[in-house]
C-alpha cells in the first residue's frame, strides 16, 4: 500500500494535537505560575483609622509600581504613595537598603487621611503623604514579650501553676499554692490566707481565676485531671546532629480520659465555697472560660457534653449556689460547636444573642440571659447566617454575613446584611452577584466591600452601612495580561446531589491550550472536612493550585459535596459517624452530569488527589469508590480516625467509639483497594499522627496491594513540598494519560 507525505505529515498533526503530558506541557505548568501575579489594583491589607474617617490599602500595578493609597472617607480625596519612595527615605535614615515587603503593613496605623505609622527596625516611623516625607517616632522598648509564638498548636498549658492575679481594687492578690486557692494583702504576704483546703496533685485548683467586679469573689475550678497522651515522632535527619532524635507532643486522641473541671465561687471575706453541680455538668468534653455576671451575682460558662450532642450555657450562683441551664442545645447528631457557635451578652439588657441550627438552618436567636426564656428568632429562612459582624445594641441592630437567600444564586456566596433585634428590617447592604468581603470603620458606620467571584474579577466600593449605598468607587481589577496570556476563567458548574433534588456546586478548570475535540482525564481535588465548604468563591488566577495540573493536559474540579457545612444541617450531617462517605455519591453524579454536558471529560480516568482529610477521602476514593476513581494521591491523611486528634474526630464521628470508626478506616479496610495509590507523609506531621499512614502501608503490603508510598524526612503538616508535588503530577500522568513523565532537569 502506497503511503503519501499527506498522510504521514496528517498522522504526525494528530499524534501531535493528541499528545497530553508532554514536556512542552510541563513547561508551560512551570512557566505560566509568573502569570499568576498579572492581577492588578485589587485592593490589599485595607486599615480604618480610629476615627473611621479615613483608611488605607496597598495595590499592586501594572506598570510594577507598588502603591499605598490614602483614603478620605469623607471628602473622597485619595493620596498614591509610592512604596519606593518611602524604602528610599528608610534606607537613608537606616543607613541600609530597606526593602518593605508584604509583611511591612501588619503594623502599619492610619492616623489621618494624609498620614500613617508603620514599624521598623524596632522603630516607629511616620509617613506624611501630603508632603512625601518621612520621620522617626520613636523608639520601641523591648520587652520580650513581642515575639510571636512559635509553639506547637496542640499544647496542654499546666493550669494548675501560674501568675498571681491582681483584684480590681488593687488590695488582694489572688494564687495556687499547694492545689489550692491563697490570697494576701498586695505587698503583705504575712497576710497570707488558704480559702480552700480540698485541693491535691490529683485534683487541684486552676491557676485561671477570675475575680468579681466588687472584689469580694473569686471564681476558680477544681481540676480532676487525667494524663495527656504523648505523640512520638523521629526525626530522621536533625540539621544539628548525625544521630535521629526523638520528639514528643501533646496530643489526645478519640476515646482518651479528659480532665474534668467544676466551677467553683470562693467569698473572700465569708470564707464561703460554692461548688457546681457535678451532677449537672457530667461527661465534659470542654467546659468554657468561667465570666462574672455584671452585678456579681454568679458566673457563667458554657458545658459541652462529650460526644458533642449537648451543649448549655449554664450559671452558678453566688447568691443561692443554685447551678441552672439558661440555654441549652441539644442535637441527635452533633453540634458544630467548633464552627458555629456565637454568643453575645448584650451589657444593656440582660440579654443573649445565640447562634443556634436547631430550625435545621444557622441562625441568630435572643435568649433572656435570667430565666432562658427564647424571646426571639431574630433570623429565619432556608439559608445560613455565616458571622456576626457587628452588635448596635442602642439601636438593636445586628450586621452580619450570610449565604443561601437568594435560590437562584451560589448558596455559598457571601453577602452583608443587617436586621433588628426582633428579626425586623432585614435589609441587604451587598447587592451585587459575587462574594463579598467588607472591611467596616470602627463605629460600622462605612465599609469597604472586596467584592468577586471566581469567575469575575475583583472590584472595591466604599459603602453605607445606612442603606448599603455606595459612595465611593475605590478600584476595578485590570487582568487584561493574565487573560492575553490565554488564561481559562474557572466554569462554576451545579448538578444535582443523590437525592436528586440538592444542588451540588463546584468548578471546572481547563488547560490554556484546550481543545474540545480532544478527550481529557478527569482530577479531582478533595477536601471534604465537616467543618466548612471548600470551593473558591473569590477571584483567584489560581484557584487551588488547580491551572497548573491542569496544564499538563487534564480537566480538574473540585466540588462540595454532602458532608460539608455552609449549607443546612441537614446537608452537613450526611457525614455524622460517617467520614468515608465524604460525599462521593454527589461528587460522582456531579462529574458525570459534567461530562453529559462536555464528552471531551473523560471519566473513565478519574484520578483524585488532597491533603490531610482530604487525604483520607482520596484515599478511600480507591477503597470504597474504585468502579469510578482510577488513580489517587494521598498526602498525610488520617487514615484511622482513632489515631487523629480527639477534637476534630469526636466533632464528626461521635463518642463513645464505636464500630463505625472502624468502618471509616482506611487501615481496615485497606484490602478493598483498586486502582493506582501514592501515599506521600512527612515524618514530623504533628497535626495528623503520621502511624496511621504507616499503618495503613503495613496493610496494604499484608494484603499485597501494590502501591507506592513516600515518607518525605523533616516534612511536617504538608503534601511533600516540591518534591511531593513533581511526584503527584508525574504519577497522574504516567497512570491517567499513560505517557512517562519527563525528566525533572529537563524543565
Amino acid at each position: 500500500m502506497k503511503i503519501t507525505l499527506t498522510a504521514v505529515l496528517l498522522l504526525i498533526f494528530q499524534l501531535t494535537t493528541l499528545a497530553q503530558g508532554t514536556l512542552e506541557d510541563y513547561k508551560r505548568a512551570k512557566e505560566i505560575r509568573s502569570s499568576f501575579g498579572k492581577v492588578y489594583q485589587v485592593p490589599q491589607q485595607i486599615i480604618w483609622s480610629e476615627k473611621g474617617d479615613s483608611f488605607s490599602y496597598r495595590l499592586h500595578k501594572k506598570d510594577g509600581k507598588r502603591s499605598l493609597y490614602l483614603i478620605d472617607a469623607v471628602t473622597h480625596k485619595k493620596i498614591d504613595t509610592d512604596v519606593d519612595a518611602i524604602e528610599k527615605q528608610l534606607s537613608a535614615q537606616l543607613g541600609k537598603e530597606v526593602k518593605l515587603g508584604v509583611l511591612w503593613g501588619r503594623d502599619l496605623k492610619v492616623l489621618t487621611a494624609n498620614e500613617v505609622e508603620f514599624t521598623e527596625e524596632k522603630v516607629i516611623w511616620k509617613w506624611n503623604a501630603q508632603e512625601n516625607k518621612l520621620s522617626k517616632t520613636r523608639d520601641i522598648a523591648t520587652t520580650g514579650m513581642d515575639r510571636r509564638s512559635d509553639g506547637y498548636w496542640g499544647a496542654r498549658w499546666d493550669d494548675s501553676k501560674g501568675e498571681s492575679v491582681e483584684s480590681p481594687d488593687k488590695t488582694y492578690t489572688a494564687y495556687i499554692k499547694n492545689s489550692n486557692v491563697y490570697i494576701s494583702k498586695k505587698g503583705d504576704p504575712k497576710s497570707e490566707r488558704q480559702l480552700t483546703f480540698d485541693g491535691s496533685p490529683g485534683e487541684y485548683y486552676s491557676a485561671r481565676i477570675q475575680w468579681s467586679n466588687d472584689s469580694k469573689k473569686l471564681a476558680a475550678s477544681k481540676v480532676r485531671k487525667a494524663e495527656i497522651r504523648q505523640l512520638t515522632l523521629l526525626e530522621s535527619s536533625p540539621v544539628d546532629q548525625l544521630q535521629p532524635k526523638l520528639q514528643t507532643r501533646d496530643y489526645n486522641k478519640p476515646g482518651d480520659a479528659l480532665s474534668q473541671y467544676y466551677p467553683t465561687i470562693i467569698d473572700v471575706m465569708g470564707e464561703r465555697v460554692i461548688t457546681v453541680d457535678p451532677a449537672q455538668i457530667p461527661n465534659q468534653f470542654s467546659l468554657s472560660a468561667l465570666v462574672w455576671k455584671a452585678d456579681n451575682s454568679g458566673i457563667t460558662f458554657e458545658y459541652n457534653q462529650r460526644g458533642h450532642q449537648r451543649y448549655d450555657v449554664m450559671e452558678l450562683s453566688a447568691v443561692d449556689g443554685k447551678t441552672k441551664t439558661i440555654i441549652s442545645e441539644r442535637s441527635a447528631t452533633f453540634i458544630d460547636y467548633s464552627g458555629k457557635k456565637y454568643r453575645n451578652d448584650l451589657k444593656k439588657t440582660a440579654d443573649i444573642i445565640w447562634a443556634s441550627e436547631r430550625d435545621g438552618w444557622n441562625h441568630l436567636y435572643l435568649f433572656d440571659a435570667k430565666t432562658g426564656a427564647l424571646k426571639q428568632q431574630i433570623t429565619k429562612g432556608n439559608w445560613v447566617v455565616r458571622k456576626v459582624v457587628h452588635v448596635d445594641e442602642d439601636n438593636k441592630k445586628i450586621i452580619f454575613e450570610a449565604s443561601g437567600m437568594n435560590k437562584e444564586l451560589d448558596p455559598y456566596l457571601i453577602r452583608y446584611y443587617t436586621i433588628g433585634f426582633d428579626g425586623k428590617g432585614l435589609k441587604e447592604l451587598t447587592p451585587e452577584i459575587a462574594n463579598h468581603q467588607a472591611t467596616f470603620n470602627p463605629d460600622h458606620s462605612l465599609f469597604v466591600d472586596l467584592y468577586s467571584r471566581v469567575d469575575q474579577a475583583p472590584q472595591a466600593v466604599l459603602r453605607r452601612v445606612a442603606d448599603g449605598q455606595i459612595v465611593m468607587d475605590l478600584e476595578k481589577a485590570d487582568i487584561s495580561d493574565l487573560e492575553a496570556t490565554g488564561w481559562r476563567k474557572p466554569e462554576v458548574f451545579k448538578s444535582l446531589a443523590r437525592d436528586g433534588k440538592t444542588e451540588i456546586w463546584g468548578i471546572i478548570v481547563r488547560p490554556r491550550n484546550f481543545d474540545p475535540n480532544k478527550k481529557y482525564p478527569v482530577i479531582e481535588y478533595i477536601y471534604a472536612g465537616p467543618h466548612s465548604a471548600f470551593v473558591p468563591k473569590s477571584f483567584s488566577a489560581n484557584p487551588s493550585g488547580l491551572a497548573e495540573l491542569a496544564e499538563l493536559g487534564f480537566i480538574v474540579v473540585q466540588i462540595d459535596g454532602m458532608g460539608t457545612s455552609n449549607r443546612s444541617k441537614a446537608f452537613q450531617d450526611v457525614a455524622w459517624k460517617n467520614l468515608k462517605d465524604a460525599g462521593f455519591p454527589d461528587r460522582i453524579a456531579w462529574m458525570k452530569a459534567a461530562a453529559l454536558k462536555y464528552p471531551y471529560m473523560d471519566i473513565e480516568k478519574v484520578g483524585i488527589y488532597g491533603t490531610s482529610a482530604g487525604g483520607q477521602s482520596s484515599a478511600g476514593a480507591l477503597l470504597f469508590h474504585p468502579e469510578f476513581y482510577k488513580v489517587g494521591v494521598s498526602s498525610c491523611g488520617c487514615h484511622d480516625n482513632r489515631m487523629d486528634k480527639i477534637w476534630w474526630n469526636e466533632q464528626w464521628m461521635g463518642w463513645p467509639i464505636g464500630p463505625e470508626y472502624a468502618a471509616c478506616s482506611n487501615i481496615e479496610n485497606a484490602y478493598r483497594l483498586e486502582g493506582k495509590l501514592l501515599l506521600i507523609v512527612g515524618e514530623l506531621d504533628d497535626n495528623v499522627d503520621p502511624a496511621s499512614t504507616y499503618q495503613f502501608v503495613n496493610q496494604l503490603i499484608k494484603h499485597g496491594k501494590d502501591h507506592d508510598f513516600i515518607m518525605v524526612p523533616g516534612m511536617g503538616h504538608a503534601s511533600g513540598g516540591d518534591f511531593g508535588e513533581k511526584k503527584r503530577r508525574d504519577y497522574f500522568v504516567k497512570h491517567l494519560l499513560g505517557v512517562e513523565p519527563p525528566a525533572w532537569n529537563a524543565y
